[in-house]
């Protein structure tokens, strides 16, 4: 009871420490299972080392004590580097100690003899360096492996320390649990007594076969990435974007996706584009219709500058000031309305558009003015003048930009004063009727010269006659 108290500590420190060292995403492994105990290693005999050591290596029933339970736990942390740390703490029953007695009565062809020392209790407590040849061979499931390392023996009434070179190898059903078949060499610092003697201190192999199980990985967020690998360690992923989410499955993931939550292109970051022109449906004003990045995606037919939505003549090119429409030319003059000071009449573009008076037009006005009659020293019209000054009226209205000045002249009956004054009231007076037959008074002004312009002789009835007119001039 006494070496079974010494072992249950034992297990409990290993325990606390660490197993069978597994990788960085697992780092702690706990490793139990039998183990067998074979003291034929250092009965002696044999023709050399290696036969004394090897030659009945697999006598499994002849030479192994083992115990028909668990019989051995071990746990181990990973190092780095494909090394691990452990500690193992074994108990088994020897009632078979081999020895080399040629002498002996039972000894087999070889000279050996297997004994009972009187089932002796066995415990053992090793520490071990391991190193692994998985990720070598690059190998999912099969995982050779070499480990050294030392322990202390309580074999019967005894106790000794040993150093343990060993193998081993394992094979992994999934990520996180295995079967483990390991041996090791255990080369005693002591002495062994000669045959018949009670056992004092053999060097012996131990072989072990039993379950791993890795432990230890943390992740956080259960997508199966462990949080040292897992690039976004507190939400959910895919393993192809180390643990990262890409929620709208469109290859980019969360983080770097401008619109996380809907399918979209690389090129725009993340975001669809349902009309396909290179604007990303969040910045595009027309994400329906294909457009122009200028213009925020929203398309612009004429390629006038501006959008067919806001553009009143969308397949003609127009002027923005015109909401897109070309500008008019009404009077088809080839000046714009926007610059026809005349837009609805015919002109000329020297004259902004506006029809020019021709000297053909100011000698036919000056024929109706020439015709003008007026009552006896007043300025009233007579009744036949009314078509004339109405003739002169339509000429003007053919004109609209331009300006005119009405001249009264008289002959010389009467003073000059009176004919100042008569010639001045006659010029205004045609000026009235122009106006008020829908002239604009902008362009006409009156000027009276009396007698002082006679274009005959005042001294014959028919010079005065010529004497008395109106006369109409273009005011440039």
């Amino acid at each position: 009871m006494k070496h079974l108290q010494k072992f249950l500590v034992a297990v409990m420190m290993v325990m606390a420490i660490s197993s069978h060292a597994q990788d960085s995403n697992n780092p702690w492994a706990i490793s139990f299972g039998v183990n067998a105990v074979d003291t034929k290693t250092s009965a002696g005999g044999g023709h050399n080392f290696l036969d004394r050591h090897f030659s009945q290596a697999f006598a499994v029933n002849d030479n192994w004590n083992i115990l028909p339970s668990v019989s051995y736990i071990g746990v181990s942390k990973y190092v780095g580097d494909n090394f691990s740390f452990g500690l193992q703490g074994s108990i088994n029953k020897i009632g078979k100690y081999v020895n080399f007695a040629p002498t002996a009565v039972g000894h087999d062809s070889r000279g050996y003899v297997v004994t009972n020392p009187g089932d002796l209790m066995y415990y053992g407590i090793d520490a071990t360096v391991k190193y692994s040849f998985m990720s070598l061979i690059k190998s999912k499931v099969i995982d050779p492996s070499v480990h050294l390392g030392g322990g202390y023996t309580f074999f019967g009434t005894t106790s000794y320390g040993t150093i343990n070179p060993g193998a081993g190898l394992t094979f992994w059903f999934s990520e996180n649990i295995g079967l483990s078949l390991e041996t090791s060499y255990k080369k005693s610092f002591g002495d062994r007594n000669g045959a018949g003697l009670a056992p004092n201190a053999p060097s012996y192999f131990q072989h072990t076969a039993g379950l791993t199980f890795k432990f230890g990985g943390k992740d956080t967020d259960g997508d199966g990435i462990y949080d040292k690998d897992d690039a976004c360690p507190t939400v959910a992923g895919l393993k192809q974007f180390k643990g990262c989410p890409d929620t709208d499955g469109d290859g980019i993931i969360d983080s770097l996706d401008a619109c996380p939550n809907d399918f979209g292109l690389a090129a725009l970051n993340g975001c669809p584009d349902k009309d396909g022109d290179g604007i990303a449906d969040k910045d595009d004003a027309c994400p329906d219709v294909a457009g122009l990045a200028a213009f925020k995606g929203c398309p612009d037919t004429d390629g006038d500058g501006v959008t067919d939505a806001s553009d009143k003549c969308p397949t003609v090119k127009g002027p923005k000031e015109n909401a897109g429409c070309p500008w008019p030319d009404t009077d088809g003059d080839g000046v714009l309305d926007k610059d026809d000071k005349c837009p609805d009449v015919k002109g000329t573009v020297a004259n902004n558009g506006c029809p020019e008076v021709s000297s053909d037009v100011m000698s036919k006005l000056n024929q109706y003015a020439k015709t003008i009659l007026f009552d006896t020293a007043k300025s009233t019209f007579q009744k036949q003048t009314l078509p004339v000054l109405q003739s002169i009226t339509s000429i003007l209205k053919e004109y609209p930009s331009a300006k005119f000045s009405v001249e009264g002249h008289t002959d010389s009956d009467g003073s000059d004063k009176f004919n100042q004054k008569l010639s001045e009231d006659r010029a205004g007076a045609v000026v009235n009727y122009l106006v008020t037959n829908g002239i604009d008074s902008s362009r006409l002004s009156s000027v009276g010269y009396g007698e002082s312009k006679p274009i005959a002789s005042n001294k014959t009835k028919a010079g005065k006659a010529e004497n008395r007119r109106v006369e109409v001039k273009l005011v440039k």
